[in-house]
């Protein structure tokens, strides 16, 4: 498996985190929980907007890795 497809696949994973934290900040009531909630939310955002950020410099780097 090569370092692209790893970043892929670790992205797509923090996606369906990120899916998970948005239902579980819809549902909760407690204003404090529905905080860490939305703290881990934009945590993940950030760390998912890097993954991609690093995944255009491998593409552009080792072309070959495109579309794989």
């Amino acid at each position: 498996m090569t370092v692209a497809s790893q970043v892929k696949q670790t992205i797509a994973s923090l996606k369906g985190a990120r899916g998970t934290l948005r239902v579980y900040s819809s549902q909760t009531r407690d204003n404090e929980t529905r905080s860490v909630f939305e703290g881990a939310l934009e945590e993940t955002n950030s760390i998912i907007e890097d993954l991609e950020k690093r995944l255009q410099t491998l593409e552009f780097e080792e072309p070959q890795y495109k579309g794989n």
